[in-house]
């Protein structure tokens, strides 16, 4: 991602908030009233600031999708010049925001979306609008994933037979709900460093491990795939536990799926992190692959996502704006940069955020 390709929009003083309403729509309802609308606020605050200090935060999709419809975003930099910045190869939206030394960081974005449930209807062709650019951009390796080397052999082996596009799709969504597992002392999401994970056959991890897993097998055999970094900020309509925000603070409830795109279908939704999740996590835990809440769902999440979900966008290898610091591999938490360096931004000792988000 290039720095020209970014939108730069005007400094916000302390007392009120700026709508860059060239980056997104302003604030609508959809006419359609099959879509949900929501208001998803995060609140940023460096607890030890050191020189100059500097905070990233992820918004919606900046392109709009069968599934969700970005209504705007508005935010307050207090003490601080605010900034917007896109590139819409990639669907990624952010606020920055830069503090002189001395200042108390701190940042509140408010944005809001429609989403609606997304299903693709596999046994029939249903049109395709991808351009020749965007399927190859969706077809390159990534630092974290290659389609080379026990990649490609890992696909080609697992597609071994397989006929067209579709099934080449299916086979590697039932490899992946097959052999991998959830483990739930993977430090937030994952990383999504694939080749790792099949040179060790240590294939556990969290969505950011499992769907890239997924995504840099479907490359490799020649599909384009993508993943869709994101949070929830719903409860699961469908009786799934595991498979919602189980309250309005959505802080730790970041989610990664993922998308492929199939020949006369389009951009397909799947997720089998979640079928392993579900697995895991669903009452009493630890349920077998035949248990019907497991059949249930892995049918389900091939094809189809419930929209109880923000996406933020499909990069990888995210240069932030501003930054002295190397790309960070995908942008789905929000992220910070002192003069110590960049932080961790899943230790709330030194920063310090919450996410919140409610149906309106």
């Amino acid at each position: 991602m290039h720095r020209r390709d970014f939108l730069r929009f005007a400094g916000l003083s302390s007392t009120g908030l700026l709508l860059p309403a060239t980056a997104t729509r302003a604030f609508a309802q959809s006419p359609t009233d099959r879509w949900r609308t929501f208001e998803v606020t995060t609140r940023v605050e460096v607890l030890k600031p050191a020189g100059t200090t500097r905070v990233w935060v992820p918004t919606p999709l900046t392109v709009d999708t069968p599934y969700q419809k970005s209504l705007g975003t508005v935010f307050n930099a207090e003490g601080a010049e605010g900034r917007v910045a896109s590139d819409a190869h990639w669907g990624l939206g952010l606020v920055w925001a830069e503090w002189a030394q001395g200042a108390k960081p701190a940042i509140t974005i408010v944005s809001r979306f429609a989403t609606r449930d997304v299903a693709v209807d596999l046994s029939k062709p249903e049109g395709d609008t991808a351009s020749r650019a965007e399927l190859e951009r969706f077809l390159a390796p990534t630092k974290l994933l290659p389609t080379d080397g026990i990649v490609a052999a890992t696909a080609k082996d697992i597609t071994k037979g397989a006929r067209s596009d579709v099934d080449k799709a299916r086979a590697i969504y039932e490899w992946i709900c097959d052999n991998t597992f959830r483990d739930p002392k993977t430090r937030g999401c994952g990383t999504g460093d694939i080749r790792y994970m099949l040179e060790s056959r240590n294939l556990s991890g969290k969505c950011a491990d499992l769907n890239s897993l997924y995504v840099g097998l479907a490359r490799a055999a020649g599909l384009p795939a993508r993943d869709v970094y994101g949070v929830r900020v719903a409860k699961s309509a469908y009786g799934y536990k595991s498979l919602g925000a189980g309250t309005e603070v959505i802080s730790k409830a970041q989610h990664c799926r993922a998308e492929v795109h199939l020949s006369g279908h389009g951009w397909v939704p799947v997720d089998p992190a979640d079928v392993r999740k579900v697995v895991l996590e669903e009452p009493p835990g630890n349920l077998a692959l035949d248990d019907a809440k497991v059949t249930k769902a892995r049918a389900r999440l091939f094809g189809s996502w419930e929209m109880n979900w923000l996406a933020y966008n499909f990069a990888h290898d995210v240069k932030l704006p501003g930054s002295s610091g190397a790309p960070v591999p995908f942008l789905m938490y929000p992220q910070c940069e002192t003069a110590d360096g960049r932080l961790d931004s899943l230790d709330p000792d030194n920063f310090r955020y919450k996410i919140t988000a409610r149906e309106i």
